[in-house]
């Protein structure tokens, strides 16, 4: 019973998260309507951003590396704000979107790697852990039929914050490995976030198996 309370609770946190994130996004998506964008162009704007992104990483340009990562952000949010505003969202266009965000995020991160700011392995860390905590999502809403797997620790959004304040703070006080420390942390709490998502759709799985 009290795993079970912890689910709902968890549940409930994450669908009043998302209720006032879709709040605040609508009239976005309702401007962009206006302008004849699509929540598929919007997804590839964002996947061009993280790629300007990492490329101006590797250049040695990290304030306009995170520039773009914001603007990867904000592209992203205007896709799904669209897709709801317009009812133009489809089972394509969330796959597209999936695939452009894990592409996206290993651009950021290979041209940070290529920038020698930091250490090439903790590039990987954090890639690694990011990309396995989206498919642990996925893999148990696909398999598992699980609704609303978007529970952890931290999410895709709070991750890029994290690498976007570990890339400024690493501009203005260079040579003390914050950008690094921010890309360990990213890698561990991704990796948690995992086991976490592990833990929760089992315990789901369990209890619709015994109901």
């Amino acid at each position: 019973m009290p795993d079970r309370i912890l689910e709902d609770r968890i549940v409930q946190a994450q669908q009043r998260w998302r209720n006032l994130y879709e709040t605040f996004s609508f009239p976005f998506g309702k401007v962009c309507l206006t302008l004849g964008l699509t929540p598929n162009v919007l997804t590839i704007s964002s996947f061009l951003c993280a790629a300007g992104a990492g490329l101006f990483f590797w250049r040695g340009h990290i304030l306009l590396g995170v520039l773009m990562i914001v603007m990867t952000i904000f592209t992203d949010m205007l896709d799904g704000a669209t897709a709801r505003a317009g009812n133009l969202g489809t089972s394509f266009g969330g796959i597209l979107d999936h695939v452009f965000d894990r592409y996206g995020e290993a651009l950021i991160l290979i041209g940070i790697a290529l920038s020698g700011i930091v250490h090439p392995v903790w590039c990987l860390v954090a890639l690694f852990g990011m990309t396995i905590a989206s498919y642990t999502r996925e893999a148990a809403e696909a398999i598992g039929k699980i609704e609303n797997m978007a529970v952890g620790f931290f999410g895709r959004l709070q991750k890029l914050f994290i690498i976007i304040l570990g890339s400024v703070l690493e501009y203005v006080f260079p040579g003390n490995n914050i950008l690094t420390y921010a890309l360990i942390i990213v890698g561990a709490l991704s990796f948690m976030t995992s086991f976490h998502r592990l833990l929760f759709a089992q315990r789901v799985l369990k209890r619709r198996k015994n109901t």
